[in-house]
């Protein structure tokens, strides 16, 4: 998934590299067994001549259906990417329709977690709201992977930001369970 190094800035170094976490895809996986077992269900259970016909058009409609359902949800989870370098917090989101938002570390004052669920919290995601003096306020970023433990990194970059913008990273073996 690497963020391309070529867009850091001098200097700078990624901490974490996230996407959402793999939950959102529960969903679109269930999809395409259901298409595809409706879609065998239909070929095999018509005869004659309308099985030809029954088999174009509920293949057709699965078709549709795994476009719409499946490829588009796995799609958009593919090209959401949260990065946490030790000046910044990139945001991109989209495929053709893209969307990026930058956040310096130095103008972060809180970051905050929630659960949304039972699942969240046997799952260990949820999500983060990231607070900035920025015009734009607030962004929740919603399914994060080890929600804690990326509240926790975030805060700690931000406590260690010096008078160039830069957060001290911590050495590689202190770090746990980081994604890089």
């Amino acid at each position: 998934m690497g963020y391309p190094k070529h867009l850091l800035a001098p200097g700078e170094q990624i901490d974490l590299a996230l996407r959402p976490h793999w939950k959102a895809l529960i969903l679109p996986v269930l999809n395409l067994v259901a298409a595809v077992a409706v879609f065998g269900a239909a070929a095999g259970l018509t005869s004659g001549s309308t099985q030809k016909v029954a088999a174009i058009g509920v293949g057709a409609l699965a078709l549709i259906d795994i476009i719409v359902f499946t490829v588009r949800p796995w799609v958009i989870w593919l090209n959401k990417n949260y990065i946490v370098t030790n000046k910044r917090l990139i945001i991109r989101e989209g495929f053709i329709h893209r969307e990026g938002r930058d956040m310096p570390l130095v103008k972060i004052n809180d970051v905050s977690f929630k659960h949304n669920g039972l699942l969240d919290r046997i799952l260990g995601c949820g999500t983060l709201v990231v607070e900035s003096a920025g015009e734009h306020g607030q962004e929740q970023l919603e399914d994060i992977p080890h929600v804690e433990s990326t509240q926790r990194e975030l805060t700690n970059l931000i406590s260690n930001v010096g008078t160039d913008g830069t957060a001290q990273l911590a050495e590689p073996e202190e770090q746990h369970g980081k994604k890089k």
